[in-house]
């Protein structure tokens, strides 16, 4: 499979310590000015996230979309997911300053695809990972993250019936994750985040290598996800420091570290997670797994384009109001599940 990767850009233009702290009072001002609530995302370059009102992972994101007070929501992440705020707030301005932030994962699927898969299982449960575009959510029964995508295909075996057929997607490696801890085979569309799909087995081991007392923090969209859980179950590596988390989930253990006693914790995920862990343990030494795991999507996103958005009131996502009605759905039922 050929996936969309970010487009070769020149470096950006570099900004002394000084240069990002005026730019930073400028967004806050302007936001203020605007009515606005920046959310962004774990990925996100560290001084964009530093100036947002709400930093977390898709499915908190969703959460801070639906219950946004602002007038207007500028979303520094990527397209799906100022799609998704765009569904859940269609009466709100939503502005992402870049236009052309993709997503590998999301372009591995379209609708057409969809349809034609949906065919071949006329009588079964269609489960997408929220980093989907809108028109693929509006084909869909129910959406999940990585926060909740075991407990959204719990729910559809306990509310559909245990023998229920799941067609679940994009992502392979979250699919086999899902598989692995319900014991139950399902429909697996074959996608993958090319950033998380780049980290290896070979990488994990190299750095744990290194770091032979640090915790082992892994999303499930890894490509080394299944290998580890294989390892695990076989006894090659020891099960004890070995935690599979959503970006959500690993904040969580951050915020827990001291309580565990941790000092040391290799992180398998894309590199602007660091950010976030860092500074809710300043105390915990986070080591990426594969320092080259960043997402240029993500970090298209910058503090002059965040600045620019706000002041120029450009760059507005909106969905069409029929998809978005049938996007909604499936949005609506992974957040109540949470």
């Amino acid at each position: 499979m050929n996936l969309p990767m970010a487009p070769a850009q020149a470096a950006p233009e570099a900004h002394s310590p000084q240069e990002i702290e005026r730019l930073k009072d400028e967004v806050r001002a302007l936001a203020a000015e605007r009515g606005a609530v920046i959310l962004a995302h774990n990925y996100q370059l560290p001084e964009v996230q530093d100036v947002a009102d709400y930093v977390g992972d898709s499915l908190g994101l969703s959460r801070q979309a639906a219950a946004a007070d602002g007038e207007t929501i500028v979303f520094s992440g990527v397209h799906f997911m100022a799609e998704t705020a765009s569904i859940l707030c269609p009466e709100k301005t939503v502005l992402i300053p870049d236009l052309d932030a993709g997503c590998s994962l999301a372009a591995s699927i379209d609708a057409v695809q969809l349809e034609s898969w949906r065919a071949e299982y006329p009588n079964g449960v269609v489960v997408m990972y929220v980093n989907t575009t809108a028109e693929v959510k509006a084909l869909t029964d129910y959406c999940c993250t990585s926060a909740n995508a075991v407990e959204v295909v719990r729910h559809i075996y306990e509310t559909h019936g245990e023998d229920t057929e799941i067609l679940f997607g994009p992502d392979m490696w979250l699919g086999a994750y899902v598989e692995k801890e319900l014991g139950r085979r399902m429909h697996v569309w074959d996608g993958e985040c090319h950033v998380h799909a780049g980290i290896r087995p070979s990488d994990i081991e190299a750095t744990r290598a290194g770091h032979p007392g640090a915790d082992f923090l892994i999303h499930p969209e890894c490509g080394c996800s299944t290998a580890v859980m294989e390892y695990v179950a076989a006894g090659d590596i020891a099960a004890e420091g070995v935690h599979m988390l959503s970006t959500g989930g690993m904040l969580q253990f951050a915020e827990q570290a001291e309580a565990r006693g941790a000092r040391q914790a290799v992180v398998a995920t894309e590199i602007g997670m660091l950010h976030p862990l860092q500074m809710a343990a300043p105390q915990v030494e986070f080591i990426p797994a594969n320092a080259e795991a960043s997402c240029g999507f993500m970090k298209m996103i910058t503090l002059p384009k965040l600045r620019d958005a706000l002041r120029e009131m450009q760059f507005e996502v909106k969905v069409d109001p029929g998809t978005a009605a049938k996007a909604r759905v499936p949005i609506d039922r992974m957040v109540a599940i949470g």
